[in-house]
C-alpha cells in the first residue's frame, strides 16, 4: 500500500507502521511532503491508499471527492508552538509549558522580532491570521512547502519560528520555548482517511484503524503530540 502525509506526522507514522509490522499485514510506503503538496497530488488524481493530514485539509477533500469522508480517523492532536536559535544548545525531546503568560506578552516579542517564520501550512494560515492586526506581515518569513521552519530558526534565518510542536523539538539549533498562551493557542488535528483511489479500500481502512489503536499515549507525548479532543471523553 502507498500513503502520503504532510511532514508534521511523519516521524509518528514511522513509529506506527512498526508497531503494528505482524509480518501478515500488508507493507505501507508513506511519502512525507508539505501538506499543501501532497492536497495538490491528490487533487491531480495521483494514487494512494491512505492519505494522513490535518483533519481540514483532509474535509476538503473528501469534499472534492479524493478521500472518504466516511473514514477519516482523528489520530492526534498538535499545539503550535514558538522557538528561537538555540545555538550549541540541544532542544528538549518535549515541549514542556507555555512561551509567554498572555497574548499581550507573544505580541510583544513578535512585534520586537526582525524576521518570524511561518509553515505554508495550516498551522502558518492560523498564526498570519493571528497576527493579522499586528502590523508584522511585511516581516513573515514563509517556508517552503516540506521544509520546516525549526531549519530557518536553525540557520539564523529567523530570529522567532511558529510551527507545530512534533516539528520544533529535538531539531538541533533550535531552542523550543513553549506553546503558544492559551488564551490564543493554536491547536490542529491530524487524521488519517482513505484515498478514493485506494486498490483495496476495506484493507486500507483496516491497517487505519489499526494505526489510530497503536497510537498511545507515550508514543503521542514522544512526538509532541497530545490525544484529539474527540476522542478523550470529556
Amino acid at each position: 500500500m502507498r500513503a502520503i502525509s504532510s511532514m508534521a506526522t511523519r516521524h509518528l507514522l514511522i513509529d506506527l507502521v512498526a508497531a503494528v509490522a505482524d509480518g501478515e499485514s500488508p507493507a505501507l510506503e508513506i511519502e512525507s511532503v508539505g501538506g499543501v503538496d501532497a492536497a495538490r497530488r491528490l487533487r491531480a488524481g495521483e494514487p494512494f491508499d491512505l492519505v494522513f493530514l490535518a483533519a481540514g485539509a483532509l474535509g476538503s477533500l473528501a469534499d472534492d471527492g479524493r478521500v472518504d469522508g466516511a473514514t477519516l480517523t482523528p489520530i492526534v492532536e498538535s499545539e503550535v508552538a514558538v522557538a528561537v536559535p538555540g545555538g550549541d544548545v540541544e532542544a528538549p525531546a518535549r515541549v514542556v509549558g507555555v512561551a509567554f503568560d498572555d497574548e499581550a506578552a507573544l505580541r510583544d516579542a513578535v512585534v520586537a522580532a526582525a524576521r518570524i517564520g511561518i509553515s505554508s501550512g495550516p498551522s502558518g494560515i492560523a498564526v498570519r491570521q493571528l497576527f493579522a492586526d499586528w502590523g508584522v506581515a511585511d516581516r513573515l518569513v514563509e517556508a517552503r512547502p516540506g521544509v520546516a521552519v525549526a531549519e530557518l530558526v536553525a540557520a539564523r534565518q529567523v530570529d522567532l519560528g511558529f510551527q507545530q510542536a512534533s516539528e520544533l523539538i529535538g531539531h538541533p539549533g533550535v531552542r523550543v520555548l513553549g506553546t503558544l498562551p492559551h488564551d490564543c493557542a493554536i491547536r490542529t488535528v491530524f487524521a488519517g482517511a482513505v484515498a478514493e483511489t485506494a486498490t483495496d479500500p476495506l484493507r486500507a481502512r483496516r491497517y487505519l484503524v489499526a494505526l489510530a489503536g497503536a497510537c498511545s499515549a507515550d508514543l503521542r507525548a514522544l512526538h509532541g503530540f497530545e490525544m484529539p479532543v474527540s476522542l478523550r471523553g470529556d
